[in-house]
């Protein structure tokens, strides 16, 4: 078990990203210090060890890696079969245990004591978070979720909209490394928002 943020956040630094991102789903791997934050305020609400947790867009497993890092059994699910295997790898490279499933957001069912998740950045309409959030509020009454800035007033409404409690955690600068051919910089910034519903 982890004594404090920083450490998670250097153990989390040896999570490998994407070996071939999909534009389509805005595959960026969440970087450790965002990660760490998100999931160290999970773990002191007591959200994390001893809970059944679900990753929605488990990614490359940096959320679900940190999770099980603090003592929570998780269950990981993706679209992407490709990504599936490299959080296997990373799983197995920082010696945890996790389930993973390849599922559409759309089929994933059940239940779990919290949910914990960085969906595709998608800021005009806000289509992925409303797809994600939508989702999560289903599975588990406790849910940590990263969003673009850009959206926040739309999300804290749509979180009371369904019942749930929004609480701003944090905001960060996300560094966007140049991975798809439309991009013109060598690195992008998107400012990000963590939060923590409850219910």
């Amino acid at each position: 078990m982890f004594s404090s943020k920083a450490r998670l956040s250097r153990e989390l630094g040896r999570v490998k990203s994407f070996s071939k991102p999909k534009l389509s789903l805005r595959q960026y791997m969440t970087p450790p210090a965002i990660a760490s934050d998100l999931l160290w305020t999970a773990f002191m609400n007591g959200d994390l060890e001893g809970k059944t947790v679900f990753d929605l867009g488990v990614g490359t497993g940096m959320l679900a890696i940190g999770a099980s890092l603090l003592g929570a059994k998780v269950t990981g699910f993706d679209v992407d079969s490709v990504a599936i295997s490299e959080t296997i790898l990373n799983a197995k490279e920082l010696g945890v245990s996790l389930l993973v499933f390849e599922e559409d957001i759309s089929g994933v069912s059940g239940s779990c004591d919290t949910v914990i998740m960085n969906p595709p950045f998608m800021v005009k309409g806000g289509v992925n978070d409303k797809v994600f959030l939508e989702k999560a509020f289903t599975l588990a009454s406790r849910v940590y979720s990263v969003h673009t800035a850009q959206t926040r007033d739309w999300v804290s409404k749509f979180a009371l909209s369904n019942g749930f409690s929004p609480v701003l955690i944090s905001s960060h600068d996300f560094l966007l490394p140049k991975e798809f051919a439309h991009q013109s910089k060598e690195r992008g910034l998107q400012k990000v928002d963590l939060w923590f519903f409850s219910k």
